[in-house]
């Protein structure tokens, strides 16, 4: 596509999400309008606020679906990085209200400007949230100075075994609803607005939130049977949430206030090994009773966990190794997912696991330093490998006439 034709179509679609253009063709319109199409859309999980101080998806009650998206730019222009957050700003208004990001198109040599798939879908409780990789501050658009001191890739963690053509990326985009479709259809739509200005580098989808977020919510459990991150931190926990989560003046660079950094890992789950185990060894690993989720030695699952010399849970368990008393206090607010990319070819196995996601104030300060405990010491490693790894910037919310990013620009 031409760079003419690219901007024109991309302007066409900003001028419609913002505006509900009827333009009128060859006795063709672009048909009805946006609400007519929203107010014929399913029940379901309502939709979620999507301006704020914060952006939705991070300290919002976790959905259950996930689908997450890593892009790549292609241009080197400031002006189209620009001009793209505006227009996924704008997209974003309007799916995480349950509508198209445009009008429904009806001209005949023209493609649909939304993919359609979510007609008549509500919106699912779909929040979308952004964030920049530390490749987006290199020289291509002159934002090195806006670079966060915090912002830096990942270190080599123990037992990594990463695959670069599924880590990193610019741009990182978590889309999370009730229902996997209206989530798809949201990271499919963010990759035709991008066309020509940047690429999907890689993606991952997800089921079964593997978290809590909010204390209304029950603890899930993980593929592996067991009740994980049971003490995570909560919406309801205003001074969690500002201690270890929201970016505040500590910041070096003041665009990123309000924001948070997201980590991604995905952790492969060596199922098959993992059910030949014995039930009294897969509760030692976790250092849980598998049915009610308490700690060894505990009765319920919020009973606290006993660290002590005489607690039945072992020195290498993953509560103990996770817990924040045994990290200095350090916390993170994790909201990961399930997955299965059906099986791996060599060893006709299952390729399934969790998607992990976290966010916090800095990650060398939170999650690398927990992992690298984790990493070297956990029982559970025998049954896991981090394939994936990636972290991004998160900016604040966006408000009204404020797109994702635009302080970062100023």
């Amino acid at each position: 596509m031409s760079e003419s034709r690219r901007i024109s179509r991309r302007g066409l679609l900003g001028a419609a999400i913002g505006g509900g253009v009827a333009v009128g063709a060859g006795g063709y319109a672009l048909g009805h309008t946006l609400s007519s199409t929203a107010a014929a859309a399913s029940t379901g999980s309502p939709a979620v606020p999507f301006y704020g101080e914060h952006q939705a998806g991070i300290a919002t009650p976790a959905q259950d679906r996930l689908a997450f998206a890593a892009f790549d730019l292609t241009s080197t222009s400031r002006d189209d990085l620009r001009e793209l957050l505006v227009t996924w700003t704008q997209a974003a208004v309007k799916m995480t209200a349950g509508q198209p990001v445009g009008p429904t198109e009806t001209l005949p040599d023209e493609p649909p400007v939304d993919t359609g798939e979510a007609m008549g879908l509500a919106a699912g409780g779909l929040t979308l949230t952004i964030g920049f990789g530390p490749s987006l501050f290199d020289k291509r658009f002159g934002l090195a100075a806006r670079k966060p001191a915090a912002l830096q890739p990942l270190p080599p963690l123990p037992g990594d075994e990463l695959r670069p053509e599924i880590s990193n990326g610019d741009i990182g985009v978590q889309a999370c609803a009730d229902d996997p479709q209206v989530a798809f259809h949201a990271i499919r739509n963010f990759a035709r607005l991008a066309r020509g200005v940047a690429v999907l580098r890689w993606s991952q989808l997800g089921f079964g939130r593997t978290a809590t977020t909010s204390s209304s919510q029950a603890t899930p459990r993980n593929l592996m049977g067991f009740k994980d991150g049971t003490n995570n931190i909560k919406l309801e926990d205003d001074a969690d949430l500002r201690d270890f989560v929201w970016v505040g003046d500590e910041t070096d660079q003041p665009w990123l206030r309000g924001g948070s950094y997201l980590v991604t890992r995905r952790i492969r789950m060596h199922i098959e090994s993992w059910d030949r185990d014995r039930l009294g060894d897969q509760e030692a690993v976790f250092g849980r009773v598998k049915t009610t989720g308490a700690p060894l030695g505990g009765k319920d699952e919020f009973d606290p966990v006993d660290l002590g010399s005489q607690s039945r849970v072992a020195a290498n368990a993953h509560i103990r190794l996770a817990a924040p008393a045994s990290n200095g206090g350090r916390k993170i607010l994790r909201r990961g997912y399930s997955y299965t990319d059906g099986i791996d070819a060599r060893t006709g196995e299952l390729d399934a696991g969790l998607f992990f996601i976290c966010y916090q104030r800095d990650p060398a300060k939170q999650f690398v330093p927990i992992q690298r405990k984790l990493g070297a010491n956990d029982a559970l490693n025998e049954y896991i490998t981090h394939t994936s790894s990636a972290v991004f910037a998160c900016p604040p919310g966006a408000s009204a006439g404020k797109p994702w990013g635009a302080d970062l620009f100023r």
